[in-house]
């Protein structure tokens, strides 16, 4: 995958597969030097055995087939720009992944449309409780589904296009308002 933002809807899959019924993502586009995503999730979580081994493509929890390459992928793509991969886990409490990566590095992918693949991770799993937090530095806004549905109540169908589509505008909106900021 070229750009992060699918990598990021890849690692949020794997968090729903997992059982996850709510899951923060959290982009940070300069914390302390580093580009950053974290994604953190209520499901099964993993043994520490799973946890050690996980970054090697022929261990994985599917069954449709015998590789895994998401996480060994991304922990060799933040070695290469100068960051790591950091995964903690807890068996039936969660777990967290979190990609640094150094924030000028030129090999560093490009984050890519992250706005629309939130939009498809909330069409395709519309009941998921979602944070979304987006930084630049100490900059920053935030997205959450509950809000959301506290305000349209039964109109908060994420698969209805007019819900989809103000939420992907929204998010690009407030994205280029903070860089914007940031370089003015």
């Amino acid at each position: 995958m070229r750009e992060l933002s699918l990598h990021i809807l890849d690692l949020a899959q794997n968090s729903i597969e997992a059982g996850a019924r709510s899951l923060v993502i959290e982009v940070n586009e300069n914390e302390n030097g580093f580009f950053v995503f974290r994604i953190s999730d209520d499901g099964r979580g993993m043994s520490q055995e799973m946890v050690h081994t996980i970054r090697d493509p022929f261990v994985t929890t599917r069954t449709t087939r015998k590789v895994g390459m998401g996480i060994p992928f991304m922990d060799m793509v933040t070695k290469q720009c100068g960051g790591h991969l950091r995964i903690e886990s807890c068996k039936g409490e969660g777990t967290v992944v979190e990609a640094t990566f150094a924030e000028d590095n030129i090999d560093r992918p490009p984050l890519g449309d992250i706005a629309s693949s939130i939009k498809v991770l909330l069409v395709g799993t519309p009941y998921l409780e979602l944070r979304f937090i987006y930084k630049i530095g100490a900059s920053g806004f935030e997205l959450d589904t509950k809000e959301i549905r506290a305000i349209l109540g039964e109109d908060a169908d994420f698969t209805r296009p007019e819900v989809y589509t103000w939420i992907e505008d929204y998010l690009k909106q407030e994205i280029l308002r903070l860089r914007s900021e940031q370089e003015g």
